[in-house]
């Protein structure tokens, strides 16, 4: 089974909330634009003053969306 990766964007400060939220926005109008096979998309809260948005793709796609979209880091993806 291929490996799946999640693309991280990190946001910091008091709005990081907002903004990783809006910025999943952008991830799935780029999803729909490309159509692009990606695995799922989302946005968490890490605490009060850090958020992240997130996409999942498959090891396959990951050098050719890191190039286009510029993640701030990747770690593999284990869905728990």
């Amino acid at each position: 089974m291929e490996r799946q990766i999640k693309l991280i964007w990190d946001f910091r400060g008091p709005a990081a909330l907002k903004t990783a939220e809006h910025h999943e926005i952008h991830l799935e109008e780029f999803i729909a634009l490309e159509k692009a096979d990606v695995i799922t998309t989302g946005h968490k809260e890490m605490n009060e003053m850090h958020s992240i948005a997130y996409m999942v793709v498959h090891e396959r796609d990951m050098i050719a969306m890191r190039d286009k979209l510029k993640p701030h880091r990747g770690e593999i993806y284990v869905d728990n």
